[in-house]
């Protein structure tokens, strides 16, 4: 299939998965505990076990890697694998304060190659397919195209956690020409607003990402003129690595370029103790 079939299919899934999140969020929840701070509902596991399904169905010789699903194996072991995120911004449904999405990856190789980012409250969805081009469509509208400017911008717009906040994005913050702070949940809906020129710039140092975490809001902003790296400067891999070691950072080429040096000393520094 072509990158434009497979995206279309993609975007029609990561739709029907958030009518499944809607009808979740409109009622009263159960919420459990994977670990200390990772919480989960019967949003995530119902969204993930159709998503899973009906990658299945569509892609039958595709690898498929999703947070709810316990056997991860097939990450690294096909030349195309998608990486399903059924509810990114778990915290953010829980508080109802609908900035949550549904993300769906396509890696090919090694490399991010298409992605669909969809926020169910408010109907917007991000997507795109590198060397395709990106687009967006707001509440059944028209969709319109995604293409970062080329040119520099004065001042930098930055997008934060709304729920994990750091002394380390404090500092880079004060060390860059940041005008604006927007905090927003879901690392999907932060990087679409990059794409969508509603952004510059997002650093995020944990960890505790995940590859389906990265990949379709990666593919998305690289489509769309922008660059993903880890705080290191270097390219995410799929792999066969689940867990993201080094953070994320996601901007258009002039706020990449401004913040890696200053986020990659904060880095360094907290790997040394300092």
């Amino acid at each position: 299939m072509s990158d434009v079939s497979d995206l279309e299919t993609a975007v029609a899934l990561a739709r029907a998965a958030g009518d499944i999140l809607l009808e979740v969020y409109a009622g009263d929840f159960s919420v459990e505990m994977k670990g200390a701070s990772d919480p989960v509902t019967d949003a995530d596991k119902r969204a993930n076990a159709f998503l899973v399904a009906s990658l299945a169905r569509a892609f039958p010789k595709d690898g498929i890697v999703a947070e709810e699903t316990l056997d991860q194996s097939a990450a690294g072991k096909f030349e195309r694998c998608w990486y399903v995120d059924p509810l990114d911004g778990t915290r953010e449904f829980i508080k109802k304060n609908g900035e949550f999405s549904v993300m769906l990856g396509l890696a090919v190789g090694t490399e991010a190659r298409l992605g669909v980012v969809y926020q169910p409250v408010g109907d917007r969805l991000y997507a795109g397919a590198v060397g395709a081009g990106a687009f967006t469509e707001v509440a059944g509208g028209a969709r319109s195209p995604l293409a970062r400017d080329a040119g520099p911008e004065v001042d930098l717009r930055m997008v934060v956690s709304r729920s994990h906040s750091s002394a380390r994005i404090d500092r880079v913050r004060a060390a860059l020409p940041v005008s604006e702070t927007r905090r927003s949940g879901s690392v999907g809906l932060k990087l679409g607003l990059i794409a969508a020129d509603e952004a510059d710039l997002y650093v995020h140092f944990s960890d505790r990402t995940c590859v389906w975490d990265c990949c379709g809001p990666e593919a998305i902003l690289r489509a769309a003129g922008g660059v993903v790296t880890d705080i290191r400067g270097e390219a995410f891999q799929y792999d066969g690595r689940i867990q993201n070691t080094y953070g994320i950072l996601a901007g258009t080429p002039r706020a990449h370029a401004l913040a890696l040096p200053i986020a990659r000393a904060e880095l360094e520094a907290a790997r040394a103790g300092a």
